[in-house]
């Protein structure tokens, strides 16, 4: 019987759950998202590459094409990258 109770009083209730993909979901503050890079700021000094764990930076110096080839199926957001550029070229986004 307190499974009926239960239910009865479950349904005067607001839901739970978030309808996220119509509804933006709530960003918590600190969040670690994808990475995106300044190439204003870089220097292409490569220790964003070295700080990765996972090999997800790779530095491309080759003249006028030189930049980042950035992996997202390899990067479990640690913000290592961040932490390591001298010049705070990275930044982590609220993008999850």
């Amino acid at each position: 019987m307190s499974l009926f109770r239960e239910a009865a009083r479950q349904i005067f209730r607001k839901p739970a759950t978030v309808k996220y993909p119509f509804e933006p979901g709530i960003v918590p503050p600190g969040l670690r998202g994808r990475p995106v890079w300044d190439m204003e700021k870089c220097i292409l000094c490569v220790l964003c590459q070295n700080a990765c764990p996972t090999a997800a930076i790779k530095m491309i110096p080759k003249g006028p094409d030189a930049g980042i080839e950035y992996h997202l199926d390899r990067c479990i957001f640690c913000a290592e990258c961040a932490d390591a550029c001298p010049r705070k070229a990275i930044t982590m986004t609220n993008n999850f």
